[in-house]
């Protein structure tokens, strides 16, 4: 069996605003994530729609942002509601240049204030390999929330991977890296920690001290890690990218 090897790519994108909400910042961010072609791009606070954009700033896109996202370049998209309001919704989606054997997505907010989601789709990059599953995250702001979520997480991922390679990518919000034994325990690796001894900093971007993204995978080598510092005017948090390869 032929190896295959992939990227991967995870980013808070912060409804697609700049770090102080004053400029709309889509446009950019869809041609910064073209520019590093990954086959999968897991994002988070991604507003899929909001008629008060539109209103506000002179280019906002007309249609769903991932279809704006995903236009001629990702061939498929997964997109989980977590936040509901008059104008539009925000939650985290799953961008794929292969098709997306699509699951669900998961409520696991921790708080009723909060609302988040685990979103989860399929990809296969060859029939004669495993699929890997994908799960997209966005935990909450308090460590007691997140310790519960992290539980929960992993409860979905034995009820539904049977132990095939999996990866978990978003915005733990977990500073203390309080998640890593637990996940380490459920046989995942974070991707930054391998390579380079400790999570990326990505948070706040224009001065990373806090290491909020994280990329976990079971099942898989990874060959490289980048942290998007480029990237530090378009969202309050930096992107970060690994290369993988099915074991």
């Amino acid at each position: 069996m032929q190896s295959t090897r992939f990227k991967v790519m995870s980013m808070n994108v912060h409804k697609g605003l700049s770090p102080l909400h004053r400029h709309s910042t889509i446009y950019q961010l869809r041609q910064k994530m073209r520019s590093h072609h990954p086959d999968i791009l897991f994002l988070q606070e991604l507003q899929q729609e909001h008629r008060g954009r539109i209103r506000r700033f002179g280019q906002w896109p007309m249609t769903e942002l991932t279809d704006f996202l995903s236009e001629d370049f990702w061939h498929d998209w997964h997109y989980g509601k977590n936040v509901e309001y008059p104008d539009g919704h925000h939650g985290n989606a799953i961008l794929s240049k292969r098709p997306l054997f699509k699951g669900n997505n998961y409520d696991i907010s921790a708080y009723r204030f909060e609302k988040r989601g685990l979103l989860h789709s399929m990809i296969q990059f060859d029939e004669l390999e495993s699929a890997i599953h994908c799960f997209c995250v966005h935990l909450a702001l308090f460590e007691r929330g997140r310790a519960r979520q992290v539980g929960e997480i992993i409860r979905y991922i034995e009820e539904l991977t049977d132990g095939a390679p999996t990866i978990v990518a978003g915005d733990f919000n977990d500073w203390r890296n309080r998640v890593g034994s637990p996940m380490r325990d459920a046989g995942f690796n974070e991707v930054f920690e391998v390579l380079t001894g400790a999570p990326a900093r990505t948070f706040p971007s224009v001065r990373p001290i806090l290491p909020m993204d994280r990329i976990y995978v079971r099942g898989l080598k990874i060959h490289s890690v980048e942290i998007l510092h480029e990237w530090l005017k378009l969202s309050d948090h930096l992107g970060i990218a690994a290369e993988l390869e099915l074991e």
